[in-house]
């Protein structure tokens, strides 16, 4: 959804008299920056003449998608702490103390400046400094952590915040003394209630088959990739079979190069529409992060997690276990995936029964009035101090 309140302004003194006024501070992925427009957007919905505006980083993806989604973003100075030991990491390191410095000195000129009433941060280097100033400052602070496994941004700045919102209840303890409550994660809200029939026509997907929907992030996923790659003619070999195969722009080409033209195949570099692809889909089979689980959830979407080794504490691996352990999904790892392929994908893709027990089961878990639950916390802090 797209905002539509009039222009955020820094000045307080030319709103009406109780205008509520939240700071977003997010950054880095979209993991972290999609759900804090969902709740901006469920801020708007319940209270219009809200002033929103964000912090974050002009060189990481929220400085396009904020202002694309309507609304203001402030530049912070951040960077974050290189834990290896390369020459160039050692060198950013040293570096640090001063990033930090005119970091937290770019977050109280902010705070100062846009004077919010409540922050949220929901993740990234940029929730860090704008948060522990926010709290310094007297204001509320609400935090929304999307993965299993909590991010260190966030369980430093839990003690300081008025509530700590949950995707997961397996974060729990690391929010130890902190105000929690399982909230789910903010998903956008133009995922649901899409016509099959206008999706499926979208990506010229033919009568009579089922499909399955692979994506690995807008850079994609090598694995992923390589795997469907060795099994493709073997999958469109069965006429019941489509396959909408979301590349990722940085294999893109080369896949295209390697893999023939098929009319039962949609290879694309990423997926603009989302909403489509999720209502096309009969089958998913993708990583495990946190916003990803939750769509699938909320879309209803039977899926094969491959959640990816790379990422701190294995967080991927435990998001999958809430979909897995729910019945909504199968966890495929990665090292596994190429070998086992062929007994898991293609027999599943095509058990509809099997495939709907597990659209019941996404649904149950599903928790689609996240944005609106958090968002509804935000504008009860929000609206008393407002009446400054």
């Amino acid at each position: 959804m797209t905002a539509t309140a009039p222009p955020t302004t820094d000045t307080r003194a030319a709103l009406p008299a109780g205008t509520p006024r939240v700071l977003f501070a997010c950054g880095g992925t979209g993991g972290h920056v999609y759900p804090a427009i969902a709740i901006a957007d469920a801020v708007r919905q319940i209270r219009p003449d809200a002033a929103v505006a964000f912090a974050g980083t002009r060189d990481r993806m929220e400085w396009e998608a904020v202002p694309k989604a309507g609304y203001p973003i402030r530049a912070v100075t951040v960077s974050g702490f290189q834990r290896s030991l390369s020459a160039s990491a050692i060198a950013r390191n040293l570096a640090f103390p001063f990033k930090l410095a005119k970091g937290l000195w770019d977050s109280w000129r902010l705070v100062g400046t846009f004077e919010p009433d409540v922050v949220v941060g929901t993740g990234g280097y940029a929730s860090g400094p704008v948060g522990l100033v926010a709290s310094m400052r007297g204001v509320p602070l609400v935090l929304q952590e999307q993965n299993a496994y909590a991010g260190a941004t966030n369980k430093l700045l839990a003690k300081r915040a008025s509530e700590v919102f949950l995707a997961f209840e397996a974060a729990a303890p690391y929010f130890e003394g902190a105000e929690t409550a399982v909230s789910g994660n903010p998903v956008r809200q133009d995922l649901v209630g899409v016509d099959r029939a206008e999706a499926r026509a979208h990506w010229g997907v033919p009568e009579g088959t089922d499909v399955l929907l692979a994506m690995g992030g807008s850079l994609g996923a090598g694995p992923i990739n390589g795997a469907l790659k060795l099994a493709i003619e073997g999958l469109l070999a069965n006429e019941q079979t489509f396959v909408l195969w979301a590349a990722g722009k940085r294999y893109y080409d080369t896949l295209r190069e390697a893999v023939p033209d098929h009319p039962r195949l949609r290879l694309v570099p990423y997926l603009d529409r989302m909403d489509l692809a999720y209502a096309a889909a009969d089958l998913a089979l993708c990583r495990s992060g946190a916003i990803t689980c939750s769509e699938l959830a909320v879309t209803g979407t039977p899926s094969v997690l491959v959640p990816s080794p790379n990422v701190t504490a294995d967080h991927q691996t435990k998001n999958a276990r809430a979909l897995v352990d729910a019945g909504a999904a199968v966890l495929l790892p990665e090292t596994d995936l190429a070998r086992r392929f062929d007994d898991v994908v293609p027999p599943l893709l095509h058990d509809a029964e099997e495939r709907q027990r597990m659209t019941e089961a996404a649904l149950a878990i599903a928790r689609p009035e996240a944005a609106a639950t958090i968002a509804e916390a935000v504008v009860a802090l929000a609206e008393p101090r407002g009446d400054r």
